[in-house]
């Protein structure tokens, strides 16, 4: 299998490009993470949002603490080839670690203050409970 879709990605300085999850039915953007070259070809191969954390500094696959898995539907690259869109469907409706279907929660109101909009959907601590 040819390479070439992969090496026409703009990677940054450190490797990464910015990857878009979107939900594949309503459009809604529900998250924005970084990937590495093996982050996508894992993304590709399994079927899954799979990231690059930078925090962590490894690989995330998403839910693999939450359960929230993000099942891929379609991958996109923007005219630029320095982000890349994934649609999905978000399993359990949640892909925000605060509980919230979406991590872009909060809007700019007539005051300018971050309010928040959605409503937590399940609470963190349940959904992030260590196991004995």
């Amino acid at each position: 299998m040819s390479e070439q879709w992969i090496e026409q990605v703009k990677w940054d300085e450190k490797g990464l490009v910015p990857a878009i999850a979107q939900d594949h039915k309503t459009g809604r953007i529900l998250m924005v993470a970084w990937m590495n070259e093996e982050a996508l070809r894992l993304t590709v191969e399994e079927g899954r949002g799979i990231y690059w954390s930078r925090s962590r500094n490894r690989l995330w696959r998403k839910g693999e603490e939450s359960g929230h898995v993000q099942k891929l539907h379609e991958i996109r690259l923007d005219c630029d080839a320095d982000v890349i869109l994934l649609s999905v469907e978000q399993l359990g409706g949640i892909a925000c670690h605060t509980g919230r279907e979406s991590c872009f929660y909060r809007v700019l109101n007539e005051q300018h203050e971050w309010e928040a909009v959605d409503d937590v959907q399940r609470d963190p601590k349940q959904i992030y409970a260590t196991k004995a």
